[in-house]
């Protein structure tokens, strides 16, 4: 990912500092069991493993990582092979002991544990900025909870609502993603270490249960040389859902932000500008973004699906896919979360706006509570609808307020009396019917 788009902290998760750390850390983590279960001398294993972890401390670390990088780098350019290349390094920096290391392993038991570990790293601090957004959502909605609103449908002005209600529907979205997240990281919390083929032939299942566990991991029940790929593609489909429910807040800001309706505002600084040649223009640049952003989120989902499909016991069609995705998709899903949250913390809610263009429906979106009453007070409903239309075009058209129309029509009169008129059109039925909502979902 671009640096552009991209925050430091969970950008240095997939470095190659970071892959090769990560990578050291499984070839230790086998070592040690493979000590403790007797299947390297326990001198040389042992010798092995303090070498290996003083690596660890220094040569994927500080200033030592970009010149360890560069060497690897070097040996891959001979070897064609990165993880042979990593192995060569590290078992040339720790001596006569390193034929020990990668001892009963294939390239991928490493690449696929190290993969799980650090899809989980990333997780973690994608769920931390997702719950910002969630607070961020919440906030809003409590906030504007009475704030009655015009709703619209079709981008035409619709019934009334309350201006909370938008937040809040966002905020059990993302609530959701919540979940899918937490479960989907959940199901990529495994590793293997079974071999060529996955047939467990140099290291008991029993063994490999043990070495992961001591990682945080569990064991794949039935794997290739690879995990299985509907695990990734699970998660990269939660990360497109993310994204999709991104794009869709923007929207609803982008829309709220044009001229004619003019009910939100992104925030926009003192020294900020919107335009390089009209000065009055404060465009919802960081929501059309995010609508870019999104798109891409939604694109990877695709290709993690094509990744499910390998050949036989393991192709490598799949790897140059996870090698781009992986790293986009969770530092894009990252970046535009935090994006988002600050949009959110920014945002400029125009109540008087939201007012105005509520009063100038003059209550005429109130129409379906009409129909309703006439029909419970006995009137037959084609009828009682032809007189609230008559009603309300007369209204839209500017030949009087709604309410007049209503009280002035001999047939609604009949059925509805003047107090009832008043109360159907009255904005606190809508606060109350929405505050039921409200106790639901936030208790």
């Amino acid at each position: 990912m671009i640096l552009r788009y991209s925050r430091p902290e969970m950008a240095n998760l997939f470095s190659d500092e970071a892959r090769f750390s990560r990578w050291l850390t499984v070839e230790l983590a086998v070592a040690r069991i493979q000590v403790r279960e007797k299947i390297i001398p326990r001198s040389a294993g042992t010798e092995m493993i303090a070498a290996g972890e003083k690596l660890a401390k220094t040569v994927f670390r500080g200033a030592a990582a970009e010149r360890s990088v560069a060497e690897i780098s070097k040996l891959e350019e001979d070897l064609r092979h990165d993880v042979l290349a990593f192995t060569t390094f590290v078992a040339e920096k720790i001596g006569p002991s390193g034929r020990y290391f990668h001892f009963g392993l294939t390239s991928t038991d490493v690449v696929d544990t190290a993969m799980a570990l650090g899809l989980l790293d990333a997780g973690v601090l994608l769920s931390k900025t997702l719950a910002r957004v969630v607070a961020d959502l919440k906030r809003l909605a409590v906030a504007h909870r009475s704030l009655v609103s015009i709703g619209r449908t079709h981008g035409m002005h619709a019934e009334p609502s309350v201006f909370g209600l938008k937040f809040l529907g966002f905020y059990e979205e993302m609530r959701r993603n919540e979940d899918r997240l937490r479960a989907a990281l959940e199901r990529n919390r495994f590793g293997k270490l079974s071999g060529a083929v996955g047939a467990n032939v140099h290291f008991a299942p029993e063994t490999e249960v043990k070495v992961l566990k001591s990682l945080g991991l569990r064991r794949e029940p039935v794997s290739t040389q690879t995990l299985p790929r509907d695990r990734l593609a699970e998660l990269f489909t939660v990360i497109g859902i993310i994204g999709a429910s991104i794009e869709r807040i923007v929207t609803e800001i982008r829309h709220l932000s044009r001229s004619e309706v003019s009910e939100v505002r992104e925030g926009f600084s003192k020294l900020q500008k919107g335009s390089s040649a009209m000065p009055h223009k404060r465009n919802p640049v960081a929501s059309e973004n995010l609508t870019g952003c999104a798109r891409l989120l939604r694109s990877y989902v695709v290709p993690a699906l094509e990744d499910v499909a390998l050949w036989h016991e393991r192709d490598i069609s799949h790897s140059s896919v996870e090698r781009v995705i992986i790293p986009d998709a969770f530092i894009l899903a990252d970046y535009s979360l935090d994006r988002l949250s600050k949009v959110l913390s920014g945002l400029v809610v125009n109540k008087d706006r939201i007012l105005e263009n509520l009063r100038a429906s003059g209550g005429v979106p109130l129409s379906g509570h009409v129909l309703l009453a006439l029909v419970k007070a006995g009137a037959v409903r084609e009828e009682a609808y032809r007189w609230v239309q008559r009603a309300s075009h007369l209204a839209l058209d500017g030949k009087g307020k709604f309410i007049d129309l209503l009280l002035a029509d001999a047939e609604i009169s009949r059925f509805l009396p003047r107090s009832e008129i008043k109360e159907i059109l009255s904005e606190k039925r809508i606060v109350t019917a929405a505050a039921r909502i409200y106790r639901d979902v936030l208790g």
